[in-house]
């Protein structure tokens, strides 16, 4: 069966390897999504009544059965996050119910259900190699856990939840990039007294655009940090952590309601396939197995880091009577970051925006690019293709011998059209193919400090870490050699997907690779050792906060999908303010709504729901396994090629804790984070 549809006027029906991202408009979604399918409900109709089956004309046929409309949704999906507009969100809204009913029709096909069970009897079945026998069976689950043994009348409701799903989790992130995009407030330039010049400068000049007087500020995160971190004013401060609280709650793009709506139909998804809460059939097939598993998990983790917790808060407390007096007032949300941040220059003689200068952006993306040259055997250059914004770079990736395995394309910095956050995605899926391989395509986007002026763009050592993040996930797409692509690069378990990517932050702070990229963007002078020195002895201040913060986040989210009765009388928001309360050093204020824009978690049908405590989970995963790396040498060619033979290059191909013991020879060590941490 072929997957391509006959030449079209449409561009994203002639979708090659280098998108043609200067033609696609808004128009060209629905009538494209559309076409496709018809063509795939065609193929599956074909599938579902084809006689002799072997795996080449019946699973891989089932398994590149969607790939045309894959990448087709999510270049749409794509467009509407990084250059929204009122046409892109009209064309994502009428095509998500169109692709929501195909796929859940899709996997209650009871044709395609019977010929994918006489399959599995077949001697050709029987005979597979394991990666294509993990595949059967994997799709087997699939089609179980999806409802393809449902009685019709819940077949029809079930096909009703998901369809809502979709929408009302759409409508929570429309909500939110909205609501973000609609925020700004310009002050005087004195009201900025102690922010970093950078930001001060960066916030006059997108005043001057808006043609305004004074600074321009959003809630972007390149502005938002800063004053929050650094800004005297402490009246500023309320006013900026308020409204980046109060996303989500405004009239009109209120996302409280909507909470309670997805949680109901998530628990009632799960309800009609069988399962006692939405985590529970959610973690089925993940590391954790159960919702149960992975509260445990969470709160071991909460009950061997408060004492530490409890702890940096009396200092912080302390500190800031010494400083502020017995009679200032009581430390509120807005002041916690402010006070700790003098504590830490205090403490450490060290202040983070003095890295700035030694980390500018390109020079940062040649030394990560240079260290995966010397560890993982990969170059990676820059070459030309048509993008969707000015910012937008694109990049290829060829291994030692020559071979093209990837290409990706970069967009970091924020608008005001583009959501907020970091991430990772792919838009084409390649890997070992007849007569040789086919190259993989993906990208990367973030929402880093922008270049202004003269001066280029220059990353905290937070993001740094997230570049470095982001280029882990895109390794483990771009270095997969699956011949399945359904079971490719990182299309892995949920709880094992941010090891490629959280390993890689730990290149962040060894010295020899920080001298690869770390250099004064104005002198070229490296890192001076006396602040490398301050760098890692600063490094775990207040790390039982920046824990708990993350515990906080995955146990609201196991809270509402395990323990919340989304039918009951409870306030989800105010369940999330209780848990969260729990993990924050100052009170909460009674209006504290964070979950009404937790994007993680409400933006997609499932997204991280449920999964949020993943980050961690993968964080104990990385801090392991880079414990091999230490040992061996961080640039060991041999060592970063074990990690590709084990991990990078096999996705989804075998059980995940079997490929973490292929890399590390043994099961994960529990204690290896909170030992990295300090927190022991």
């Amino acid at each position: 069966m072929t997957q391509s549809v006959a030449q079209s006027s449409n561009p994203l029906l002639n979708v090659g390897f280098r998108i043609p991202f200067d033609q696609i408009r808004p128009e060209h979604a629905e009538s494209a999504v559309d076409e496709l399918l018809s063509a795939a409900r065609e193929r599956v109709e074909t599938l579902a009544r084809s006689g002799e089956r072997d795996f080449e004309n019946f699973m891989h046929d089932l398994d590149v059965l969607t790939e045309q409309l894959g990448t087709v949704g999510t270049i749409v999906h794509h467009l509407n996050s990084v250059m929204s507009s009122d046409e892109w969100k009209a064309a994502v809204e009428a095509i998500i119910p169109k692709t929501t009913q195909f796929y859940t029709e899709l996997s209650l096909h009871p044709g395609l259900w019977a010929a994918l069970k006489a399959f599995g009897e077949t001697d050709a079945a029987r005979s597979l190699d394991p990666v294509r026998a993990r595949h059967l069976k994997l799709t087997t689950d699939e089609f179980r856990r999806g409802g393809a043994d449902l009685p019709e009348d819940q077949k029809a409701r079930l096909l009703e939840v998901n369809t809502k799903l979709a929408q009302t989790t759409n409508q929570f992130a429309k909500n939110v990039l909205d609501a973000t995009a609609a925020y700004e407030l310009y002050v005087p330039t004195e009201r900025l007294k102690g922010v970093p010049q950078r930001v001060v400068d960066a916030t006059r000049k997108a005043a001057e655009e808006k043609g305004k007087d004074g600074h321009r500020l959003t809630l972007h995160a390149p502005t938002l940090q800063p004053v929050l971190t650094y800004a005297d004013d402490r009246e500023l401060r309320r006013e900026l952590w308020e409204a980046s609280g109060q996303l989500g709650q405004q009239e009109g793009r209120d996302n409280r309601p909507l909470i309670r709506e997805i949680l109901k139909l998530r628990r009632e998804q799960a309800e009609i396939l069988g399962f006692r809460n939405f985590a529970d059939y959610v973690l089925e097939d993940r590391m954790a197995k159960s919702g149960d598993t992975a509260l445990k998990f969470e709160r071991d983790l909460e009950t061997k880091t408060r004492p530490a917790f409890e702890r940096e808060n009396a200092e912080l407390e302390t500190y800031y009577r010494e400083k502020a007096g017995a009679d200032a007032p009581a430390l509120a949300p807005w002041d916690i970051a402010y006070w700790a941040e003098k504590q830490r220059q205090d403490k450490y003689d060290f202040d983070e925006e003095a890295l700035r200068p030694y980390f500018e952006m390109d020079s940062v993306l040649s030394g990560l690019f240079e260290i995966c040259r010397r560890v993982f055997g990969i170059t990676v250059t820059e070459a030309q293709a048509p993008g969707w914004h000015s910012e937008v770079k694109f990049y290829e990736i060829h291994d030692e011998q020559g071979q093209h395995l990837a290409s990706f394309y970069t967009d970091w910095f924020p608008r005001d059209t583009k959501r907020g956050g970091a991430w990772m995605n792919a838009f084409i899926t390649g890997g070992p193919r007849e007569g040789g391989v086919d190259p993989h395509l993906g990208l990367m986007c973030g929402n880093m400090t922008p270049p202004s002026g003269d001066t280029p763009s220059l990353l905290s050592i937070r993001e740094v870490e997230t570049v470095f993040h982001e280029f882990g996930h895109l390794l483990h797409h771009a270095m997969s050699r699956v011949p399945v692509k359904s079971l490719s690069g990182t299309n892995v378990p949920w709880d094992f997907v941010e090891l490629p990517s959280q390993i890689m932050e730990n290149w962040v702070m060894e010295r020899e690779a920080l001298d690869l990229f770390a250099k004064h963007y104005q002198t070229g002078e490296k890192l001076p050792e006396d602040l490398f020195q301050k760098l890692v002895k600063a490094q775990n201040y207040r790390a039982a906060n920046t824990a708990m913060r993350q515990y906080s986040f995955g146990l609201t989210d196991l809270t509402l999908h395990v323990e919340f009765d989304p039918n009951g009388a409870e306030d989800p928001v105010a369940v999330a303010r209780e848990v969260m309360a729990r993990f924050y050093p100052t009170e909460l204020p009674g209006n504290y709504a964070q979950v009404a824009s937790f994007g993680h978690l409400f933006s997609s049908p499932v997204g991280y729901g449920a999964g949020y405590y993943s980050y961690k989970w993968a964080e104990v995963l990385d801090a392991d396994a880079f414990s091999r790396f230490a040992n061996e040498g961080i640039f060991n060619r041999e060592t970063g090629r074990a990690f590709v033979d084990s991990v990078l290059a096999r996705g989804n191909s075998d059980d995940p804790a079997q490929l973490y013991r292929d890399f590390m020879g043994r099961d994960p060590d529990a204690d290896a984070l909170l030992r990295r941490s300090g927190l022991l």
